[in-house]
């Protein structure tokens, strides 16, 4: 399933298209993906300009003049590919894998942006249907299941080493774990979560208070951490996150930082630290595969 850089990389291929546009006409091909589709979900956008489009977690979130909000999720399978049109403009595909077919484009957005004139088609597709969309009131936006409760998104200034102590503090649960949770910090995901413990040098089996003590050592481990978390999520961004299965970006080409990773799918590879002389070890914890350095990470 894609993790957040994933859905960041989508939404800054969409917002070009989607922001300022308005949505002239909606095509939705079928009652549902993994949930039913909301009441009068044609009707509610049909009309309705989009002001922006943001991201919560690993939501996709456009706010709509009308006080909706467009939430949208990927699930594991779930892209979109752009079209342009206009008068006069031969359709260009920005987007269109063969491994994906037209039977499974389930949502056509029709665009215009009167300021930019620009007409577009913006096309979601997905042969898993595990995606879905919503629509939901802003003023219900934070209260909603989807994202009541929700922690802190992890590339913001909040995220530092003392608001994980207090995150953390007591917490009995591995520390791979409490960052998975999302709870706690939003949108984490395993690949990025092994990432980050790697570089800054944790057991992920440890416990999540092992980081929250008042000594320089415990100070270091979750000053190390918070920066680990922001780097390899603003890296994977830049790079246009990890292409393992389904992830393309909206232009169509590959994210390439799968080809960056230290740990994670590198079970029996030698640990790049050059100071390190252990070996990427994979275990099953909480049900997932999780990749750490034998040695660096003991």
């Amino acid at each position: 399933m894609p993790e957040l850089p994933e859905v960041e990389t989508v939404r800054r291929g969409l917002a070009p298209y989607f922001e300022g546009s308005i949505i002239t006409r909606v095509e939705q091909r079928r009652p549902d993906l993994r949930f039913p589709f909301p009441e009068d979900f044609v009707g509610r956008l049909t009309g309705i300009r989009m002001t922006s489009l943001g991201r919560r977690a690993k939501y996709l979130t456009g706010d709509l003049e009308s006080g909706d909000v467009l939430v949208m999720h990927l699930g594991m399978s779930g892209s979109f590919r752009i079209e342009l049109t206009g008068s006069g403009t031969p359709l260009v595909d920005t987007y269109y894998p063969a491994s994906k077919l037209p039977q499974h484009d389930h949502v056509v957005f029709h665009l215009v942006n009167p300021d930019a004139a620009l007409e577009s088609r913006i096309i979601y597709n997905d042969p898993r249907r595990f995606g879905f969309m919503d629509l939901i009131p802003r003023v219900d936006l934070h209260a909603h299941k989807l994202f009541a409760g929700m922690g802190i998104e992890p590339l913001g200034n909040e995220l530092d080493g003392e608001y994980l102590r207090t995150l953390f503090e007591g917490k009995k649960t591995s520390l791979k774990a409490a960052l998975l949770n999302q709870k706690f910090i939003a949108g984490l995901g395993n690949i990025y979560v092994c990432e980050a413990l790697w570089r800054a040098g944790l057991n992920p089996k440890a416990p999540a208070s092992s980081i929250c003590g008042r000594g320089p050592k415990q100070k270091e481990k979750r000053v190390l951490l918070a920066t680990a978390i922001r780097d390899v999520l603003q890296e994977a961004i830049e790079a246009g996150g990890s292409s393992l299965r389904d992830h393309v970006q909206t232009n169509g080409s590959l994210g390439y930082f799968q080809h960056r990773f230290a740990v994670y799918d590198q079970e029996g590879a030698p640990c790049r630290k050059s100071d390190c002389s252990g070996t990427i070890l994979r275990e099953v914890q909480n049900g997932r595969s999780t990749f750490f350095c034998s040695s660096c990470q003991g």
